[in-house]
């Protein structure tokens, strides 16, 4: 074989037990990740082919990462190359497994005798095991991986990593965790690697399909649809693999379609056309939380009916609607909108600093029976719509949590910059 997809292929840089990865000697940065018609289960000491799995993984770990690209993310993942294999970031592997567990079961429970199966933690729990098949993957602490002193393509894996691999797993966990409750189906746990890549970046890597996790329908253990129906296996015949193979074409049914559609609107509405540079900044703040944005002009004082008559237009039309209004002076706007809808009205007035005390209060001062908010910079106004929307749309909130992430991370790596004492 020299090329897959018009990939021309190099030398196989790993071998695995269910994947091949290719150097990609005219795509520089770039690999290509082809699964195996494999099984395997106890380090490898069972393993089965089976006869289409190639191609159901592969299907599954491009839905998975779509899932998580889509979030933002950081992942080495780029694109589908054909049915077995995908385009990846070329990164040396960081040898250890991040395992991240809602409900308390299998090894879990022999390494902590006394914990009940079913025991649920919250936050979910979070644990390392290096990636040793000779000694059964041991459990490592945090001290043992920053000990081992791993450098991957220049990065040393000390303390920060080791935080921003742990935030992310769980992250990573809590985005699936809600794609998989849209299917009324439990994620149970899940294990994640991550690699360096060649820019020095910490990204998720490798593959996540029903090798990676504990899937429960409807919650129940008796309906597993995971790779733990091949490990409970003492014998395994054909009828076996056949079941195990069955479940693995239903997760992969289940994954299809299961981005949210974008069927929400934050209707930003402005009383003077002289605020649309303020506009215009909430609007990319929407924009980057993955918001859809219409700017509108109308004056709750100079044309009530008129403003009346636009909302009524949008509230005819979308279940999921936001307004924020953006007026100065004496805020009329929101206010009449509030008493008016059921939808959410966010104040955002467009302050000056001459007059800021006075427009801050013309929309906090609001009358009895008014509940519209008031924030004061365009961004709070995105996140402010991007927390409401969240609550019905599982990718919004994971955008919102990626923020949070990427706060942490950027903090993490200014700190590490700028410390370090600097003698008298």
């Amino acid at each position: 074989m020299t090329s897959i997809k018009d990939y021309k292929l190099g030398k196989i840089l790993i071998e695995g037990k269910t994947k091949q990865v290719y150097d990609l000697p005219q795509n520089p940065g770039l690999c290509l990740l082809l699964s195996k018609d494999r099984i395997t289960a106890g380090d490898g000491v069972k393993a089965h082919d089976l006869e289409g799995k190639s191609e159901i993984s592969n299907t599954t770990n491009g839905q998975v990462f779509q899932i998580l690209n889509e979030a933002g993310v950081r992942t080495a993942y780029v694109k589908s190359a054909g049915p077995k294999a995908f385009i990846a970031k070329k990164c040396q592997m960081i040898p250890i497994e991040w395992v991240t567990r809602r409900l308390a079961t299998g090894s879990y429970l022999k390494r902590n005798p006394g914990v009940p199966e079913g025991y649920r933690f919250s936050p979910p729990k979070q644990e390392t095991f290096f990636k040793d098949d000779a000694n059964h993957d041991p459990q490592w602490s945090d001290e043992q991986i920053i000990s081992a002193k791993f450098n991957l393509n220049g990065v040393l894996i000390g303390q920060d990593e080791v935080d921003i691999m742990k935030k992310t797993t769980v992250l990573v966990f809590e985005i699936l965790e809600k794609a998989w409750n849209t299917r009324n189906c439990a994620l149970i746990d899940m294990k994640v690697e991550f690699g360096v890549d060649e820019a020095g970046e910490i990204v998720l890597a490798d593959i996540i399909d029903s090798d990676s996790w504990r899937l429960w329908p409807s919650g129940d253990k008796r309906l597993m649809v995971d790779k733990q129906v091949y490990r409970n296996l003492t014998s395994v015949t054909s009828a076996d693999l056949d079941v195990v193979k069955s479940n693995f074409v239903w997760v992969s049914k289940q994954l299809q379609d299961i981005i949210p559609k974008s069927d929400h609107l934050v209707v930003i509405l402005m009383g003077s056309a002289s605020d649309i540079d303020h506009c215009e900044k909430i609007a990319q703040q929407c924009k980057a939380l993955g918001l859809n944005t219409e700017l509108r002009v109308t004056s709750a004082h100079k044309g009530p009916e008129e403003t009346l008559r636009i909302m009524r237009e949008y509230e005819s039309v979308m279940n999921n609607l936001i307004l924020i209004t953006v007026a100065g002076r004496s805020n009329g706007l929101g206010p009449v909108l509030s008493g008016s809808t059921t939808y959410p009205v966010i104040n955002c007035p467009p302050l000056k600093a001459e007059n800021m005390q006075i427009d801050t209060w013309s929309s906090l001062n609001l009358p009895s029976g008014l509940g519209c908010a008031t924030v004061l910079y365009p961004e709070a106004a995105a996140l402010n719509a991007a927390q409401i929307l969240g609550l019905s749309n599982y990718m919004i909130w994971s955008k919102l949590r990626v923020k949070q992430l990427n706060n942490f991370v950027t903090l993490k790596k200014a700190d590490k910059l700028v410390r370090g004492v600097r003698k008298a």
